[in-house]
């Protein structure tokens, strides 16, 4: 009897072979398997025909693709653009490629670093603000959806390996965990593998780094962290081109220089001793006539008035200069080392013989140089000084200023100075000084002018654009079940081979914290909000950046008919990309929060010995709350001892610990130490340790610091063995500094009393903190 057996497309194999096996031993006229296979399946191997899918390629020729994204650099920082911060790498990209004179960021670093990654304005992809000051509206609740794909997703469907290192910045806090979900880490948009940091900062000598979707430590440390990050980088790249040659990459690299803390080895720092003792109002001048000789700004331009807030040189005293200017040679080292690393990489690519067919994108800064305090910082204690006795005492520590001992940043002076040629700071996304940051891109396989200017207007939604375009790549339509929404950005592409190609980005608008502004086709309106006022008595400026480029003269006044077009303008953008509603921050959104936690508000929190560190944001927190910490334990002698539980670091934190057999608590508030150590033993076998902060909130409006606000005491087994009163400067501890560890201390040592990790050798069952 001939029987004739069809399979049907989505039948298993499985099923199908046991079709074969009951068809009375006879062979089948046409076997067929799922629609994808595309052989020919028999009784046996000589009866059927192998298939092999073919495989994905990138686009023929496709080039490897690096974007370097330096952190908190203003446009008067590298000598690539006329600063005096020595940048030999970057010189050499620009000498031979294309210098932008007209590129933007949104002002702050998560909104930028999301909106480069996608090619969507920030509010569109959830990232109105940084992602630790998220809130519920879909503006910004730092969960970028998935129908904005990454630029590594979009590469990866064109069959391209992608690396992030360094700083992402732009996970949700309450997903930073080993818990994940991870679908919102660089491991989960696209990127094959990530080396780095998640938030805005870390530490440059005890980072808080991860690993694809570990937690590692590098313990005990002893590279900077750009370099290790330069390390990786120059790693992905060896293992990439040696088992798959044919492949593309891209390599999103994006240092913590130069944000602080400014942390450099001396080697690089003495680069610049004595030469910045001129002080920041020369500097300005010396930057703004470099800038007109290299024509990366007008030769009409004229320089802006030193910002009110900050004293002229001259007007300091001999030791306020001495301490200025070693900030800025730390500042200025930091920099030069970071284009060193990076050095590293484009001269691997040499001795790879990839260099001819790389783009590399280099934005020199995610926003503008920090407005950071009047005298700079170097840790909380001296930061809560009056300004006299803060000058003293960074006049003791100077030879300290830039160790892996201070966490610093520069003086207001200064910052101002690195933004030259334009007015106002970072996270003020009105100004120039807070969003124009200089671009090179440079490849050798490009066909365009090496050391070419251009002024076209940009934004950094454009980067995406103009890597797919350069790379030939295609966005599907759908990305992991994610239908596409358009992408916003501009390809700059079209200006590459020509310098006067009229601007192809006419509109953009920018908005951080209800600060705001618009632009369209060289004219711009803008509102500097002030937090915690109405928002309907904002007073909007404008300017003409065609013949006023760094906001000088506003125009407001002259032409209020324009002023309504733009604002009109703004609203339908706000409407249009998730801008609304607008928030400052006065009421109460700031950083962190317990709120935004994975544990929330709950009351009672229980860590197990084990568990990977957290971050100090993505764990429980103590912000100017009572609570309470029990270390539940067993000790087999007297001589077990070690760490129990600590947040933060040397600059700010929390540790409780057993040493010389006793309990100890270490309250470390700006370096300064507080310990509470138990009057008697903590006793041979089974115990609870517990600290408990009983904190009192100082009358609302009250900003003395040292106000007494409560108490805080220990306890072995419920019996109180030492108390000591605190002060309202104690109520926040181990903010945003390093990380929560139980059982040990890593990275930085909150205590001066251990050396990490001072691993707790006793028997640790778990760690209770409960809320008041």
């Amino acid at each position: 009897m001939n029987k004739k057996i069809i399979f049907r497309a989505g039948f298993s194999m499985l099923f199908a072979s046991s079709i074969l096996m009951n068809a009375y031993g006879q062979q089948s006229e046409q076997l067929t398997s799922d629609k994808e296979f595309k052989g020919k399946i028999g009784r046996t191997v000589a009866e059927s025909q192998e298939y092999h899918p073919e495989k994905k390629k990138a686009p023929a020729g496709a080039p490897n693709v690096i974007v370097f994204l330096i952190d908190d650099a203003g446009y008067g920082t590298a000598s690539a653009f006329g600063g005096l911060m020595e940048t030999p790498v970057l010189d050499s990209l620009a000498n031979n490629g294309i210098r932008y004179t007209n590129f933007h960021s949104t002002g702050v670093c998560s909104p930028t670093r999301a909106a480069l990654l996608t090619g969507r304005n920030h509010h569109s992809v959830h990232m109105g603000t940084l992602n630790y000051s998220s809130s519920g509206f879909p503006g910004y609740d730092a969960i970028m959806p998935g129908d904005k794909a990454t630029i590594a997703e979009v590469l990866h469907e064109n069959n391209y390996n992608s690396f992030a290192v360094g700083k992402y910045h732009v996970a949700p806090l309450d997903e930073i965990t080993a818990n994940g979900p991870f679908d919102r880490w660089a491991v989960g948009r696209g990127f094959d593998h990530f080396y780095g940091f998640q938030l805005g900062h870390t530490d440059q000598y005890h980072p808080n780094l991860y690993e694809d979707r570990k937690v590692i430590d590098i313990e005990p440390n002893n590279k900077h962290l750009t370099t290790l990050l330069a390390d990786k980088a120059i790693s992905y790249i060896a293992n990439q081109k040696s088992i798959q040659p044919e492949k593309p990459f891209f390599l999103y690299f994006a240092t913590g220089a130069i944000h602080s803390p400014h942390q450099v080895d001396k080697k690089w720092s003495d680069l610049y001793k004595g030469k910045f003792d001129k002080g920041w109002d020369w500097y300005r001048e010396e930057v703004f006539a470099r800038q007109k000789r290299l024509g990366v700004i007008p030769a009409n331009a004229v320089l802006p008035d030193r910002d009110p807030t900050v004293k002229a040189w001259d007007s300091l005293t001999p030791e306020q200069r001495k301490v200025y200017a070693r900030f800025m040679e730390v500042y200025a080292g930091f920099l030069t080392h970071a284009d060193y690393e990076f050095g590293r990489i484009v001269n691997y690519l040499k001795e790879i013989g990839q260099s001819d067919n790389t783009v590399i994108l280099v934005s020199i800064g995610d926003n503008g140089s920090s407005h950071s305090p009047t005298n700079g910082s170097f840790n909380g204690y001296i930061s809560s000084l009056d300004e006299d006795k803060q000058i003293a005492e960074l006049y003791k520590n100077i030879d300290k200023i830039g160790t892996e001992h201070s966490f610093e940043d520069a003086p207001a002076g200064w910052t101002q100075a690195t933004n030259t040629p334009f007015r106002l700071w970072k996270a003020d996304p009105n100004s120039e000084g807070g969003t124009h940051q200089p671009l090179i891109v440079n490849y050798p396989n490009g066909g365009f002018k090496k050391g070419a200017i251009h002024n076209q207007y940009g934004h950094v939604i454009d980067i995406a654009p103009t890597i797919y375009e350069l790379t030939g790549a295609k966005v599907p339509e759908v990305i992991k079940g994610y239908k596409q929404q358009p992408i916003e950005g501009t390809s700059l592409v079209y200006s590459f081979k020509n310098a006067e190609a009229p601007n192809r980005h006419t509109v953009q608008y920018y908005e951080l914290f209800g600060k705001r502004a618009i632009v369209k086709e060289g004219w711009k309106a803008s509102v500097f909000h002030k937090s915690g006022t109405d928002f309907s008595k904002d007073v909007w400026e404008l300017y003409n950046l065609n013949e006023d480029f760094n906001e000088r003269i506003d125009l407001a006044a002259k032409f209020p008919e324009k002023v309504k077009e733009l604002q009109d303008l703004f609203d339908a953008e706000a409407i249009k990309h998730n801008v609304y509603p607008l928030n400052d921050n006065a009421l109460g959104h700031s950083a962190g929060g317990r709120e935004r936690s994975p544990f929330g508000l709950k009351n009672k929190v229980v860590l197990y010995p084990g568990i990977d560190q957290f971050l100090t944001y993505s764990g429980p927190q103590f912000q100017n709350d009572p609570f309470s910490i029990t270390a539940d334990i067993e000790l087999k002698s007297k001589t077990e001892q070690g760490v129990l539980f600590a947040i933060g670091s040397e600059f700010d934190g929390l540790s409780l610990f057993i040493k010389d057999g006793k309990f100890i608590v270490a309250h470390n508030s700006g370096s300064i130490i507080k310990h509470l150590e138990s009057n008697i033993p903590v006793p041979v076998g089974k115990s609870k340790l517990k600290f408990e902060f009983n904190y009192i909130a100082p009358i609302k409006g009250n900003k003395d610091r040292n106000l007494p606000a409560g108490t805080e005491s220990i306890y072995i087994n419920d019996k109180k063995v030492a108390e000591r009163q605190i002060t309202a400067s104690e109520g926040r501890i181990g903010i945003y500094k390093d990380g929560i560890d139980v059982g040990a201390d890593r990275n930085s040592p909150v205590s001066d009393k251990y050396k990490v990790p001072f691993n707790f050798s006793g028997k640790l069952n778990n760690v209770t903190i409960e809320y008041k």
